[in-house]
């Protein structure tokens, strides 16, 4: 037989072979017919009903948090995981199981991946969504992180914005925001001032504490609940000295500075009404160190004459 009759059979049998694969395909797709349908009935189902859920999930969330972005974003994630999980279920209908199984392992693949390239991003997200669940702080509350004194200005998932207190608009990654001790001043209720205090050898220690706490009785936005106090701590190069304790009403910054300064006018005030002293620090000076014991100023003076 030669070639060409060879490939003229060929060539008249395809029309007979696109045939049999048609007819396979049509008893195929009949025998899953019902499957298919089956599918299709899941997707729509799973789609509705993840508006259900995402709406279900942004109310409760919002009601643990009473933050909306994390609400609206976690509400959102809800819905697509809905829907996926439809997607899912409906392949398994379809025997399409290795398909199923592909596609998890891509999407573990790709969310490791994912994981490593943007790990600090997920970091900032992640601590944004604890300091939601948590909330240390609200927008308008003055804290302290990281030792930076400020006023949170607004709260986002990546980052925290805040205001320092000479004007400054600074961007925190939420990551060292949640990492980082927080001080909320605005949540406390009192703030207690200490305000060290000298005074000199000489004067009637007993005589010293009455006066300081008759000075800082009369306060102003002072906690009357709470008792004045005053302790020595130690005797010190040129004072003994002492510390005086206040506790405020209000706990924010401009209170306690401005506090702390009428305390410092009302000490220096009475003390000075009393005759108590405030020491300055007492320096010796030693000339002639290398010498036996050194020599004193006025000696050094009469030495100097005497050279002359």
């Amino acid at each position: 037989m030669s070639l060409a009759k060879v490939r003229s059979m060929d060539i008249a049998s395809i029309p007979s072979q696109l045939a049999t694969k048609v007819q396979a395909w049509s008893e195929g797709l009949v025998a899953m017919l019902p499957n298919l349908v089956l599918a299709l009935v899941v997707v729509l189902g799973f789609g509705f009903a993840s508006r259900w859920v995402r709406a279900g999930v942004e109310r409760s969330i919002y009601r643990v948090s009473g933050n909306r972005p994390i609400s609206d974003i976690l509400g959102g994630l809800a819905r697509v995981g809905t829907v996926v999980l439809g997607a899912f279920i409906a392949l398994s209908l379809l025997k399409l199981d290795k398909t199923v199984t592909s596609l998890l392992a891509g999407v573990g693949v790709l969310g490791i991946a994912l994981g490593f390239a943007f790990q600090d991003i997920a970091a900032n997200f992640m601590s944004g969504f604890l300091m939601a669940l948590r909330r240390p702080f609200d927008v308008g509350d003055q804290v302290e992180i990281a030792d930076r004194l400020c006023k949170v200005k607004e709260i986002a998932l990546r980052a925290t914005t805040v205001e320092t207190t000479d004007g400054l608009s600074i961007i925190v990654p939420n990551k060292e925001v949640f990492q980082n001790a927080i001080v909320n001043y605005t949540k406390t209720e009192s703030r207690r001032l200490d305000l060290p205090v000298g005074v000199a050898y000489g004067d009637d220690l007993a005589m010293v504490r009455d006066v300081t706490l008759t000075a800082l009785e009369a306060l102003p936005g002072r906690d009357r609940d709470q008792e004045l106090e005053v302790f020595y701590t130690g005797f010190g190069g040129s004072s003994i000295d002492l510390v005086a304790r206040v506790w405020l009403q209000a706990s924010n910054q401009a209170a306690f500075m401005a506090a702390r300064s009428d305390a410092i006018m009302r000490i220096k005030n009475a003390y000075d009404e009393h005759g108590i002293t405030i020491p300055f620090p007492i320096r010796t000076l030693d000339f002639g160190a290398r010498t036996a014991g050194g020599v004193r100023l006025d000696e050094m003076s009469t030495m100097a004459e005497a050279a002359e």
